[in-house]
């Protein structure tokens, strides 16, 4: 691949870094001549003109008015963040692929910028700037569980669809903190909300809301209901996307045997649950064999398992009724944060299941966020919102504005207890963090959000 500065004869103020193929012809978006430097394709020596095929894709246009509302935004809010105790950073743009197509979850992986360099190395875009930060904490600390908060403010980048509005360009700014090492994890938590309001506010947003999820309530429900251990890792995984949870709840409840029928006849033969190497070994046959291609998605041996999973679900009874209706009804529960426990505490003395040292958490940590300052009676609690990263493992949160033409959060974030061993570390280490989406926040302060 090639990296060229290239400049637009149509508009001498558009400058942007373009990363070509071995053809001169590449596509990143207008029918414009773009006079190019730097290595050019083999065979031309730049500066040459090469002809852009331009397509729309929500990367980051902005004028120089908005360019200076954003930084001036940028800089306000990391003065909240460095105020309150938290470092700034800048972690690398550019990052080992492997570990965030490990992290990230299944649906980002698919909207995550990868190439593989010149050493074929392969390596991406950072998608967010969690990761990056958590990387930089363990270069800086051999021992991972040293306390450490940062903050930063940079570009991050996901792939979008042509359908996609404005709220979601490829290329966008996060502002952000991270704090790792905080033994009392319900107070980390308050904090972690109470300093991305108080950013928020220092940019002019005073009207919105917040809502609340926990993943600690909803593995505490799971443990206390009888299921095998790999169904509540299925439904674990499944829970970041409601429709996918839900389709599989019912799958699992009506007739998990069906779960075969999505594996191809003659690589069923070679699966065996007692054999998880030969098994993948069958799986890497059969993909070469039909020449399937593993680029940027879950690795041979993710996928090996997750297909061993359901050959054992083949052979297992389904999921009773009553553990049905039990999972149903939390994960549809949703209530002012406020009185939320005492909903979930009814629910669970109805349905005979025990989350009480859970529930102690979520009352500990609701009394936390009123003393810090968090008017927690603009927030609501919902069971089955758990963000889009996950990595999430405990509390997450996400800022809104009501009555928005988008839907889409301001900020957000949670705890996320596993990352740093996901990336490095021997041991998990105690996390949480948050990031405002800094183009969101300044289109709602200044009504074009609306």
């Amino acid at each position: 691949m090639q990296v060229l500065n290239a400049k637009g004869r149509a508009n001498p103020t558009y400058n942007k870094t373009v990363i070509l193929g071995p053809s001169p012809r590449i596509t990143i978006g207008g029918g414009w001549d773009l006079t190019c430097s730097g290595s050019g394709p083999p065979g031309l020596t730049p500066p040459s003109t090469y002809d852009i095929e331009i397509l729309e894709t929500f990367m980051t246009a902005e004028t120089a008015k908005q360019f200076e509302a954003l930084e001036a935004q940028a800089t306000g809010i990391m003065r909240v963040f460095t105020g309150a105790g938290f470092e700034a950073v800048s972690p690398a743009m550019i990052q080992p692929a492997g570990v965030f197509l490990d992290v990230i979850g299944e649906a980002l992986r698919a909207r995550t910028y990868v190439f593989t360099d010149p050493d074929g190395d392969e390596l991406c875009l950072r998608p967010d700037l969690t990761v990056p930060t958590c990387r930089l904490h363990l270069e800086r600390n051999a021992a991972p569980e040293t306390p450490a908060r940062y903050c930063y403010n940079g570009e991050a980048f996901r792939f979008q669809p042509q359908s996609a509005d404005t709220a979601h360009p490829r290329e966008f700014r996060q502002a952000g903190i991270e704090s790792f090492g905080e033994p009392d994890l319900e107070h980390a938590e308050a904090e972690t909300v109470a300093t991305i309001i108080a950013a928020l506010k220092s940019a002019g947003l005073n009207d919105f809301r917040l809502r609340f999820g926990d993943l600690g309530m909803f593995r505490a429900l799971l443990r206390s209901v009888d299921i095998p251990e790999r169904w509540r890792l299925r439904l674990r995984h499944h829970f970041w996307r409601p429709d996918a949870f839900r389709t599989e709840l019912q799958r699992l409840t009506e007739a998990p045997a069906g779960l075969m029928k999505s594996i191809p006849a003659d690589l069923q033969v070679a699966l065996n649950p007692d054999d998880a190497e030969a098994s993948e070994a069958a799986v890497q046959t059969y993909f070469e064999a039909e020449g399937i291609e593993i680029i940027g998605v879950r690795p041979v041996k993710e996928i090996t398992a997750n297909l061993l999973a359901k050959v054992a679900d083949a052979r297992a009874e389904p999921l009773s009724q009553t553990t049905s209706r039990v999972i149903e009804r939390y994960i549809s529960l949703q209530a002012p944060a406020d009185t939320a426990a005492t909903v979930i505490k009814d629910l669970a003395r109805e349905e005979g299941v025990d989350v009480a040292d859970a529930l102690q958490t979520y009352q500990r940590r609701l009394e936390l966020l009123r003393r810090a300052g968090v008017d927690t009676a603009q927030a609501g609690f919902s069971a089955e919102f758990g963000r889009s990263l996950e990595y999430y493992t405990g509390f997450v949160f996400e800022v809104y504005m009501p009555n928005a033409s988008t839907l889409s959060p301001l900020a957000g974030g949670g705890r996320y207890d596993s990352l740093l061993k996901a990336v490095g570390a021997p041991i998990d280490v105690p996390a949480v963090g948050a990031a405002i989406h800094t183009e969101r926040l300044l289109a709602a302060v200044s009504g074009a959000g609306r």
